[in-house]
């Protein structure tokens, strides 16, 4: 086994990253490895250096590639040489202190709460199983500030009905337990009934296609993408954002912010309050417009 294999199995059974996250590291490796081969004719770990590393930044910076993918592959460089340090394979790590591009602060895009009511309330959705079944995933993704693995994995016994909680296991298979809007038991009900009869089975997982497997990703980007497009322009269209409506629509009404950092299920606050940016620009903006002297 090479090391980029032993460091790929490392984050997948050690680390549990997700499967999506395990390809992103391993396409990045196989990036580097190529670059060492073609000015070197091998990959050799011990005669990597930082004159090594930088020079392979220069390179992707000239194929145009955006800071943030760039600084991406360098932080996958430096975790795989940090990996071989605690393996005792080299004695340091040369991607470390590499001057990165500067990434320009992107805020999350949110959807307009009116809009996301009206998909949800208006008769946008039909009554057969894909119908409904598309419903509970938007529902569930705005509703729940759930990632896409996180909905992926859902099963019917994660919730309870009576409390309105459903369990989700998230990053790095971190349990956690959050409240969903009660007027989502109605919907779930009735896509189990319309699910179990159409497939006459139950399936392992809550979500499925009309063949009994469980929903794929493209899928639900598909979904979110085709129904979001009947309520909003915004350029983004897809799970996530529907999650930074959940944070950022909490926010506005006054939520605490380690409350929704616990139910989003982020490991550090600094990844929460990039959504109160969001909503200080937007407060900004209202005082702009309604403000006589704005």
């Amino acid at each position: 086994m090479s090391y980029q294999e032993s460091f790929i199995s490392y984050l997948k059974n050690e680390k549990r990253y997700s499967s999506h996250t395990v390809v992103a590291y391993k396409n990045d490796l196989d990036q580097f490895v190529l670059f060492c081969t073609d000015m070197f004719g091998e990959f050799n770990v011990k005669e990597v250096n930082s004159k090594v590393v930088r020079n392979w930044v220069v390179q992707l910076m000239e194929q145009q590639l955006s800071p943030r993918s760039a600084s991406r592959k360098v932080t996958t460089v430096k975790s795989f040489f940090k990996y071989l340090m605690r393996e005792k394979v080299v004695d340091n790590n040369p991607a470390v202190n590499i001057p990165l591009p500067k990434i320009r602060k992107k805020l999350p895009n949110f959807i307009e709460e009116n809009h996301l009511h009206r998909l949800l309330d208006d008769g946008f959705f039909a009554d057969d199983f894909s119908g409904v079944r598309d419903k509970l995933i938007i529902y569930l993704l705005y509703g729940t500030g759930v990632r896409l693995a996180e909905l992926q994995g859902l099963k019917d016994s994660d919730f309870n009905k009576k409390e309105y909680l459903i369990r989700v296991v998230g990053k790095r298979n971190k349990e956690r337990v959050i409240p969903y809007p009660r007027s989502i038991n109605n919907l779930l009900e009735l896509y189990v009934e319309i699910r179990n009869k159409e497939l006459g089975f139950i399936p392992e997982k809550l979500l499925v296609t009309d063949k009994g497997k469980p929903v794929y990703e493209k899928l639900i980007y598909r979904v979110v993408k085709n129904n979001l497009s009947k309520v909003t322009s915004l350029e983004k269209k897809s799970p996530h954002v529907l999650r930074h409506s959940y944070a950022t629509h909490l926010l506005n009404k006054g939520a605490d912010l380690n409350a929704v950092k616990e139910l989003l299920g982020h490991s550090n606050l600094a990844a929460t309050q990039v959504y109160t940016h969001t909503t200080f620009e937007r407060l900004h903006d209202i005082y702009k417009q309604a403000h006589p002297r704005g």
